[in-house]
């Protein structure tokens, strides 16, 4: 997919997907595992529930490649098969889309925060980002979702390493307080205004909260920046039961009408996040739709 390709499809809104990691919870992955490893495993369950996706009214799903940089593939003892990782989850995707329907290679922050002083560098969140995403290009995904990031410095990073190696559509989601708050520092207007000019081609927020909390933070990137608006929260917030799982506060159809006020607010790109599932999407898909 090109840059304008993507453009055009946000004229209209595009739904993204909803969670991956807890529907594979619920689906039995343990915790403390590599994700991406389990997922290679368990083929059949990770298609499923993207199939199911697609069925609801996604236009994109993220290829389960999350956890994938080296990063994180070093402590599960797993950096030298970093290629075949990556190759094998963005091909399980692409086995499903048809015409209409997009894979996004997914990338995530390491974890580590970018600063003046510490011992994670602009330098090495670079080709720790170029190194996934030129696997994740050469493997054939449509465009790169970077979500759930806690750096706006790390997010800069992860822009810059897609432009290095490939001409795909980028788009960012920084996970936010209501009060739209970085947890490293900063604010999702701030994040989005810098990634704009280093090229992101649409910017946003997922995860940390409901919907509901964040019409004003949407509104307010919106206002601010002239690329698409991404909203892809969770299902409201959690509270964790007797088992400790996490249980979401809000049902399909009040996650729905919530979407839709975002929508109003200048969100053009939508979808779920963690405790949404594909009866979710499919309200937001008949909602909108």
């Amino acid at each position: 997919m090109t840059k304008e390709e993507f453009r055009k499809l946000t004229e209209n809104i595009l739904i993204l997907d909803g969670a991956t990691g807890s529907n594979l919870m619920a689906s039995g992955m343990p915790r403390g595992i590599c994700t991406e490893t389990w997922v290679i495993d368990h083929k059949d369950i990770i298609q499923d529930l993207q199939r199911a996706y697609i069925q609801a009214g996604s236009q994109v799903i993220y290829a389960p490649t999350f956890g994938g940089n080296s990063i994180n593939l070093e402590k599960h003892g797993l950096r030298d098969k970093i290629e075949e990782i990556n190759r094998t989850l963005v091909g399980y995707s692409k086995e499903l889309a048809g015409s209409g329907i997009y894979v996004a290679g997914d990338i995530t922050t390491s974890g580590s925060f970018i600063t003046a002083d510490g011992d994670y560098t602009y330098t090495e969140a670079y080709n720790m980002y170029q190194e996934q995403i030129r696997i994740l290009a050469d493997a054939g995904i449509d465009l790169i979702a970077a979500e759930t990031m806690i750096n706006i410095e790390e997010t800069l990073a992860a822009v810059d390493a897609a432009a290095s190696v490939c001409d795909l559509p980028v788009i960012c989601t920084m996970t936010v307080e209501a009060d739209g708050s970085i947890f490293s520092g900063g604010n999702a207007v701030e994040a989005a205004v810098s990634l704009e000019a280093a090229g992101a081609d649409a910017v946003g927020i997922n995860c940390s909260v409901g919907p509901d909390q964040l019409v004003s933070v949407v509104r307010n990137i919106k206002e601010n920046v002239s690329i698409p608006v991404i909203a892809k929260p969770n299902a409201g917030m959690p509270v964790i039961d007797e088992k400790g799982n996490a249980v979401y506060s809000m049902n399909a159809e009040e996650f729905a009408h919530h979407m839709k006020v975002l929508i109003e607010n200048g969100a053009s790109v939508v979808g779920g996040c963690c405790g949404t599932t594909p009866s979710f999407i499919k309200a937001l898909h008949d909602t909108i739709r």
